[in-house]
């Protein structure tokens, strides 16, 4: 059954909260002793089957408008200027202009009867679309919805772009080193190389190195090997193990994989991932970042990196969702958030704007609090939801894309700031939302049965309440109230559609979970989070190729395989290669029968000692005599 909700306008108060008092029952007819019962509003229409008389028609539609119609010049045909245009025109040209939309928007108010799944609702001589634009941007003036009711198709804006990638591929290779090309490889080489060297200072600093710490036998990494290193871990997520050095064993049984010990030697494996790093600590000045930009620091580089070439690679088809997910993170972090709706429930939470169909991730953004210097309370769309989906769609203005949200999101002053920008946008609702009109805040669960819709529309922004086994509200910018009957069910049909696009930030994670390289223990919480960005990247480099032929997993071991052919390193052989890195160390055994080392004369107090300095290759004390040459030198 579907019903409408004639509501008044909302210029800018919140919606009121609900009081304790005790319900009365509403009253559905007006009084005899109304003297103007026409300036009377029904909260919804009567149940009653009784045809309306053309005094009821007239009245319902012209409601709220006599004074306007009284000003209004017979014989004049107003043209409907632009929605953005019209933002920008004098108050007195706004105003004709509004008149002449509501004028349009007179139509027979029968109600609409919920159609079969199959079918679609016909709508004889629709009404513009362009002529049930707003004239003010945060005036709501809520009203029924016209019958007939216009086709969603005529309502939503028309999509004018190509989807898919912007450059075409031919190897996973190729698609994978697109975006972790060269320029990205070199700047983590380089930032890793300079983390050891301070890692290796401090160590010495502490005293917390000896001559057999496993970073003495650092030597500075390359590109290649940095490719190798990916590699592996991208095969950790197809042959899962319980423990890392599992990996690595080359024994004749059935648990042996000898082919990780043949890429890289298990000691060279835990240096790398110990010394990976992504931007320099010297770097950062607290005086200069907000909270949040200090927080995300050590990965700032990658996120921007990434986020880039995501949406350079790929344009997004016309349904896009935007949601939250989580990467797992049990340990204290200040940024950690809890969701219990998610797999990981406790984490670190990106918001993220992927394609509805593929799962494409075409942007994030990483939550680390929100800087509320830049937020104007007098303004609706400022606010730190709002802000944050402006600044997950910027680049995508004016191309007709529908954007999918859920009720954290979703608002009637975003959903006419999104339809300025030129988007669609869908979703759940929050009825306690500013601009929410109070009739419809006011509704619960036992003022509807099961199946009912009430509705009201603002011209541009529609909000409709549907009792299925619980109240759900749902906002959009061309559904209207059509409904469609599956069964014994009826449902709205944004209902409908919500479900089969909101999934895509689902459809992503689901895809990542098969293949879970962020699994293994990390002390840092970034490097964590690196893996999954790194996971995410495979997917994404899966949907560029756009090959059919190619299952997921297939993809993946075609990618770890081509990247071992292309980047074939060395086998690191400490002997022979000079290490960059000052760290103590002790001669060799001058026979290898006996105890009795080579000793050499020390650079600073000049006794013979069996201790050196592997970067300088010069005798001196490790206690003594070290901190003092290198501070001087």
């Amino acid at each position: 059954m579907e019903q409408y909700v004639e509501c008044g306008s909302s210029s800018g108060a919140s919606t009121p909260k609900k009081t304790s008092t005790p319900k009365k029952r509403r009253n559905l007819s007006p009084r005899s002793d109304d003297p103007s019962p026409k300036k009377r509003r029904n909260l919804i229409n009567s149940f009653s089957n009784r045809p309306r008389r053309d005094s009821e028609i007239t009245t319902a539609l012209n409601y709220g408008s006599e004074e306007e119609s009284d000003e209004e010049e017979e014989g004049i045909a107003e043209l409907a200027v632009p929605r953005i245009a019209r933002m920008f025109m004098d108050e007195d040209d706004a105003e004709v202009n509004e008149r002449s939309a509501n004028a349009t928007l007179e139509r027979s108010p029968q109600s609409p009867r919920p159609a079969d799944c199959a079918s679609t609702p016909a709508s004889p001589t629709p009404v513009s679309p362009t002529a049930m634009e707003p004239s003010n941007k945060f005036q709501f003036e809520w009203r029924k919805f016209s019958t007939p009711q216009i086709e969603p198709h005529l309502r939503r804006e028309p999509f004018s772009q190509i989807s898919g990638p912007t450059v075409s591929f031919t190897r996973p290779y190729e698609a994978f080193i697109a975006i972790w090309d060269r320029e990205i490889m070199e700047m983590i080489v380089r930032e890793t190389n300079i983390y050891a060297q301070q890692l290796a200072t401090t160590m010495l600093e502490n005293g917390t190195i000896g001559p057999s710490s496993r970073i003495t036998r650092w030597h500075d990494t390359n590109v290649n090997e940095l490719y190798t290193y990916f590699a592996i871990v991208l095969a950790m997520g197809v042959v899962i193990k319980t423990r890392l050095n599992e990996y690595w064993n080359t024994s004749n049984d059935i648990f042996s994989t000898p082919g990780f010990s043949t890429k890289m030697s298990l000691d060279r494996f835990y240096l790398l991932s110990a010394c990976l790093h992504f931007n320099n600590n010297k770097d950062c000045n607290s005086a200069l970042l907000t909270r949040p930009q200090a927080k995300l620091f050590k990965i700032k580089p990658i996120i921007d990196h990434l986020n880039r070439k995501f949406s350079e690679l790929y344009s997004l088809s016309q349904n896009v969702a935007l949601d939250e997910s989580l990467t797992m993170w049990k340990g204290w972090l200040e940024i950690n958030q809890f969701i219990p709706n998610k797999a990981a429930k406790v984490g670190i939470k990106t918001f993220e704007l992927c394609e509805s169909q593929t799962g494409y991730l075409w942007r994030f953004e990483v939550y680390a609090g929100h800087d509320t210097s830049a937020f104007q309370e007098d303004d609706p769309v400022s606010g730190k939801v709002p802000a944050l989906v402006l600044r997950l769609l910027n680049g995508l203005e004016h191309k007709g894309h529908t954007i999918w949200m859920d009720n954290y999101y979703n608002s009637p002053s975003l959903a006419r700031e999104l339809k300025i920008r030129g988007f669609d946008c869908a979703g759940t609702l929050r009825t306690n939302r500013q601009f929410v009109p109070p009739e419809l805040a006011s509704i619960t669960k036992n003022d509807m049965i099961v199946g009912q819709l009430l509705g009201c529309t603002s011209g541009d922004v529609d909000i409709v309440v549907w009792r299925d086994k619980n109240l759900v509200a749902f906002i959009s910018t061309y559904h209207a109230l059509l409904a469609t009957k599956c069964g014994d069910t009826v449902k709205p049909t944004v209902a409908q559609d919500y479900n089969l696009n909101m999934g895509g930030v689902d459809r992503k994670d689901q895809q990542l979970a098969m293949y879970p390289l962020e699994r293994k223990r990390h002390k840092v919480w970034y490097k964590k989070f690196f893996r999954r960005l790194l996971n995410a990247s495979v997917l994404n480099s899966y949907i560029l190729l756009k090959n059919q032929s190619w299952a997921h997993r297939q993809f993946r071991k075609a990618l770890i395989t081509d990247l071992f052919t292309a980047h074939r390193a060395p086998a690191p052989n400490s002997k022979t290669i000079a290490t960059s890195v000052h760290s103590p160390a002790q001669y060799s055994f001058m026979n290898p029968e006996k105890t009795d080392r080579l000793r050499r004369q020390c650079v600073v107090c000049k006794k013979r000692i069996s201790t050196y300095c592997k970067a300088c290759q010069l005798a001196m004390c490790t206690y003594t005599c070290y901190e003092p040459y290198h501070t001087a030198h």
